[in-house]
């Protein structure tokens, strides 16, 4: 018997997105159109979060984890990850995140991972979030770590088995891949915003932008009295039909609210709708998604995989955006993404800034096949690094995915020489 739990799509609100498609692709405007809901079983969702996400077979020789250790050059946070056998790598894990939540990674999660074969990665993921009652500590401050912790892992086996990062994951299907530049602002007026908008587009070439509503966590107030509904309209009203727009409330709605500017949003014709309503609050969310045609986007904060999974097979959401820090790693994102498919969503992964973030979410794309048509894009990374196959910058409207082993990135030596170790405390 399947769990009662996961509840049938609705039929009017697949109707509506349906139609809404239809509407939009006779249009200029290319938003992410909301796919017909699709009824994803329990039993299909288990087997997905159940079922090994990465591909090993070409991985012949153990790869055991010698030491990780946590750097720190100034502001940057690296790892740097040793294998018994001589091989070393460098990675920078979200760096703001890493600057709160330190302590967690090298006391309690780094070390569960040496002495480690690499491949067995994934069952590590379980061991860490056991040990020591981590479960506990359960939240994103715990999942940024075990994300470093992860992507390290990869980043070893990809060098030491000289295969790029796509390979663990069934592949690369694309390498450019076009994204949208997310405005960070809130509380300027709705001219000074478009002024902003006008540069960043200047300076990439995006054809698609994102930007800020209302007042974050703002319990229906806005940043400014009228910005929400005026900058809605000038952005249209600036870029033209053939720009995709998208914008995002961080959380300021109630359901009610969300759905009068999501209706504003629709009569615009933006692209998606991101975070309406409190985060964790997935029954408002989903009121707001089945009541609006708008693609209601969300989850760059969740980190439980149960979560992703009611918000999957109930249509919490339409577009799926696990952040790869934040939700714990590409394994983690990967397993988010396949259900999502399965119910026949879209994944258009939160990027939470800094370091290399961009390059992760470039590298994701690049082998998830039920990506959106735009990644998150905020700006080029200012480390020193070094890339044989990208430019790492934005030109064109996109980014080149790197193709090297392993992610594809090399820091400058020098700058990790610089680094002093972070000791555990």
């Amino acid at each position: 018997m399947e769990n009662s739990s996961f509840s049938a799509p609705l039929p009017r609100r697949a109707f509506l997105k349906t139609a809404a498609t239809a509407a939009i692709v006779s249009s200029t405007v290319r938003p992410i159109a909301a796919a017909p809901a699709i009824s994803a079983s329990s039993t299909d969702l288990n087997r997905i979060l159940a079922s090994p996400a990465l591909a090993l077979d070409f991985v012949k020789s153990p790869v055991t984890i010698a030491s990780m250790e946590l750097l720190r050059n100034g502001r940057t946070y690296l790892v740097r990850t040793r294998s018994t056998d001589g091989a070393e790598v460098i990675t920078v894990p979200n760096p703001a995140a890493m600057a709160k939540a330190y302590p967690i990674f090298t006391d309690l999660i780094a070390p569960v991972f040496v002495k480690q074969d690499a491949r067995t990665v994934e069952k590590l993921l379980w061991d860490v979030y056991r040990h020591s009652s981590n479960y506990k500590l359960q939240g994103l401050a715990f999942w940024v770590g075990v994300a470093a912790a992860e992507m390290a892992a990869l980043e070893l086996m990809g060098q030491v088995a000289k295969r790029p990062l796509a390979d663990f994951f069934g592949g690369a299907k694309k390498r450019d891949i076009p994204v949208y530049y997310a405005s960070g602002n809130r509380g300027n007026t709705p001219e000074a915003e478009i002024e902003y908008l006008q540069k960043l587009v200047g300076d990439s070439g995006v054809r698609a932008l994102k930007f800020r509503l209302g007042g974050r966590m703002s319990r229906n107030a806005d940043s400014l009295p009228g910005r929400t509904e005026a900058l809605i309209a000038l952005a249209r009203k600036t870029f033209g039909p053939a720009m995709t727009l998208y914008a995002d409330a961080n959380s300021s709605y109630d359901a009610a609210e969300g759905i009068r500017v999501g209706r504003v949003m629709e009569e615009h014709r933006y692209g998606f709708y991101e975070e309406p309503c409190e985060f964790d609050d997935l029954w408002s969310t989903k009121a707001v998604a089945d009541a609006l045609t708008i693609p209601v986007a969300g989850g760059e904060q969740e980190f439980s995989l149960h979560r992703w999974q009611w918000m999957i097979a109930n249509r919490g959401v339409d577009i799926v955006q696990p952040d790869l820090h934040y939700g714990g790693g590409m394994i983690r994102a990967t397993k988010v993404a396949r259900m999502a498919a399965t119910a026949g969503m879209t994944v258009v992964p939160h990027m939470s800034g800094g370091g290399l973030g961009y390059v992760d979410v470039v590298q994701f794309a690049s082998f998830t096949p039920n990506i959106g048509p735009f990644m998150e894009f905020k700006g080029n990374t200012t480390l020193p690094v070094t890339c044989a196959t990208s430019s790492l910058k934005c030109e064109g409207g996109g980014v080149r995915c790197p193709t090297g082993y392993g992610v594809g990135v090399t820091l400058d030596p020098s700058f990790v020489q610089q680094a002093t170790m972070v000791p555990r405390s």
